[in-house]
């Protein structure tokens, strides 16, 4: 079973060469990174939905229907821009959409978290992580360097796949703000730890120096630097187990896309 995880940074290329994509180029951009990865298990953060930086596609269908996956789930974290404006969602708002929800696709743009996957699923989860009251100014890069811009935290959730093979996989994005991303790990591996299965957490826990797996005790079965994409220097992407495997970690190659590098594995 090869699982990857991805930042994939709405599918934009680097250095970025237009605000807004057409249809056509952000299906094209998409379909590269489906044939980049190739993979069983496909977790991705900062994916969008009808966002005209990214064409007004739903990414992670689309994703799923390139992979030639039959399984996939989305989690709106917010709906309108991060970095521009958005709002969270209110109680009536259906946060999770699937293959096989009723609500396949949202007429309002939306960013959050996905999971898709080429193994059957017999039930998927949801846990809302919340947010950090206060921002911070973060390095937003690219190959021409770093520039400081103060950001607010947005609302986090994970998403978890119960898989017809016996295990739990969980992608999620944590914050970038420190404490309140220790807590909301603490919060997903004790979520995670009641579902069946053996547990598999994946994602960008923005938690540099090996902080999740001291943290969390459980195993990092990828250990590869991720970020800057264009220069790994440091890992925020992760993949956690809470059991023993033969793993092969694959070295993540070099790509057009995302300010961060996939982190890749075979459990063989």
């Amino acid at each position: 079973m090869r699982l990857i995880s991805w930042n994939l940074l709405h599918g934009q290329s680097l250095p970025p060469s237009e605000v807004n994509q057409s249809k056509q180029k952000a299906a094209e951009n998409l379909s590269k990174i489906a044939a980049l990865v190739g993979a069983d298990i496909f977790a991705v953060q900062e994916v969008d939905e009808n966002q005209a930086r990214s064409g007004e596609l739903s990414q992670v269908k689309e994703l799923a229907k390139n992979l030639g996956a039959n399984y996939w789930a989305y989690a709106r974290c917010v709906i309108g821009t991060p970095g521009v404006t958005w709002r969270k969602l209110d109680l009536t708002e259906e946060k999770l959409i699937t293959n096989d929800s009723k609500i396949s696709s949202v007429l309002e743009s939306s960013y959050g978290i996905g999971l898709i996957s080429k193994v059957a699923v017999k039930q998927w989860h949801l846990i809302q992580l919340g947010r950090s009251r206060v921002g911070l100014p973060l390095g937003v890069g690219s190959e021409k360097g770093m520039r400081l811009i103060y950001v607010k935290d947005e609302p986090r959730m994970a998403i978890a796949a119960e898989l017809e093979n016996g295990y739990t996989v969980a992608v999620t994005h944590l914050s970038f703000v420190p404490l309140v991303n220790l807590y909301q790990l603490w919060r997903v591996k004790r979520w995670l730890g009641k579902l069946p299965g053996k547990h598999l957490l994946v994602g960008d826990l923005n938690l540099p120096f090996d902080l999740p797996v001291k943290f969390s005790k459980w195993k990092s079965l990828s250990n590869y630097k991720t970020y800057p994409s264009w220069d790994p220097k440091i890992s925020f992407d992760y993949i956690l187990a809470d059991f023993d495997c033969d793993v092969t970690a694959i070295s993540p190659n070099k790509s057009e896309f995302s300010d961060h590098l996939p982190v890749t594995i075979e459990i063989n």
